[in-house]
């Protein structure tokens, strides 16, 4: 059997605590949240069609809020108050890709994201470039599904100043530019949508749609990197690979659960003088993750591309996840046993390394192959418990 690198269960389990108590909602939303559109007559018409600058800040969050106060109707049987819409997740991550500077021209050609010009959205940042795949598409594939309640012709997001090519702007454009991604998050909403779905069912539906889009895009902003430190444009691809661990682990991405696990990213943009786990003005915990998620992305850099995984991998991150959530992290099995444990926190994680840790698998007679390209990308098979992923092994 393969065990799980002590460093994925860390990971994991930041990403899996919640707050016990009342929490005063306001203190925790994004930045500019309540300033933002929360709904599509805050934005301007012409010529009947709602006209959205998703390279401006609070216009870009207004699109996440629409879809939060949209589907807020349907994750009401889970909890009341919205807290378990899995659509935070995106909004909280893009509000912190905002207040850590990361939306800002890497280039510094300009003044956008700056002081002078702090609200724009530079089309030369990585993180905005594909925050932008995981705003758009999922917002237009909302309203082609009619769940937003307009028609798919009534709304249009402007593009960027330059490489308009490169992205699409209202639903017939994205259908025709990138038709699998819009059917993966449209098969979300009708999921979202259908009385009978468990919240496990919405959450598979979730993970599938966002690895996807993902794996689609990973290599399309390359040219992106040139603009940033080594250690920052290492962190995006470790960052990419990581989340493809947290997909599989099916983490929840509720409201209150990835507000905390965000204390763990760092707080701005990585220099050329930082070196994980050990820089100064970021917390212990900023350091940490910082640097498991380095382990992680050379682990499955090197990683050759026939090593097998059983199927428990990824039953094992699941354990992982409610382990951790109940606070059994040091005596779960789930990571493995070594005599080594890894300091994290109050307690200890333990845990022996496997072979390869490589999210980037292909199902092979049930089993799980490292490496090549498959025919699906569906992170989580229903009733496989198999990972199938299109990006290449190497390309981190």
């Amino acid at each position: 059997m393969a065990f799980l690198p002590s460093w994925v269960c860390l990971l994991v389990g930041s990403l899996s605590f919640s707050l016990a108590g009342d929490l005063n909602f306001s203190d925790l939303y994004p930045p500019l949240w309540k300033e933002s559109p929360g709904q599509f007559s805050d934005y301007p018409m012409e010529n009947g069609t709602y006209i959205i600058n998703p390279w401006i800040f609070p216009e870009r969050l207004g699109i996440y809020k629409i879809l939060l106060n949209q589907t807020a109707t349907y994750f009401e049987k889970f909890a009341s108050g919205n807290e378990q819409n899995l659509l935070w997740g995106l909004a909280l991550q893009h509000g912190w890709q905002y207040s850590s500077g990361r939306l800002a021209d890497p280039s510094q050609r300009t003044d956008c994201g700056y002081e002078s010009d702090h609200l724009c959205i530079s089309v030369d940042s990585w993180w905005a470039d594909f925050n932008y795949f995981l705003c758009a598409l999922p917002f237009l594939a909302a309203v082609d599904s009619g769940l937003l309640g307009i028609s798919s012709d009534q709304v249009r997001l402007r593009p960027p100043p330059v490489d308009q090519k490169r992205f699409c702007y209202d639903v017939s454009g994205c259908l025709l530019s990138f038709p699998e991604i819009m059917n993966k998050w449209s098969n979300f909403y009708k999921c979202v949508h259908s009385p009978s779905s468990t919240f496990e069912d919405i959450l598979e539906y979730l993970w599938d749609a966002h690895i996807f889009t993902l794996n689609n895009i990973f290599n399309t902003f390359d040219d992106r990197y040139v603009y940033y430190s080594k250690q920052e444009a290492k962190f995006e691809k470790n960052w990419v690979n990581a989340v493809e661990y947290i997909g599989a682990a099916r983490i929840p991405t509720t409201f209150i659960r990835v507000h905390e696990s965000q204390k763990g990213l760092p707080p701005r943009i990585l220099s050329k003088m930082d070196t994980a786990s050990g820089i100064s003005d970021f917390t212990a915990l900023q350091n940490t993750v910082l640097s498991g998620l380095s382990v992680l992305g050379t682990v499955s850099k090197l990683t050759g591309e026939v090593d097998i995984f059983e199927n428990k991998f990824i039953q094992s991150l699941r354990r992982t996840r409610w382990a951790v959530s109940w606070g059994l992290a040091a005596w779960s099995p789930v990571c493995g046993r070594s005599p080594a444990a890894q300091s994290w926190g109050p307690r200890a994680v333990t845990g022996g390394w496997a072979v390869s840790s490589r999210p980037v698998m292909r199902a092979v007679g049930g089993r799980l192959v490292a490496g090549g390209r498959a025919d699906s990308s569906r992170p989580v098979a229903r009733g496989s418990g198999q990972v199938v992923s299109r990006r290449r092994a190497g390309n981190l």
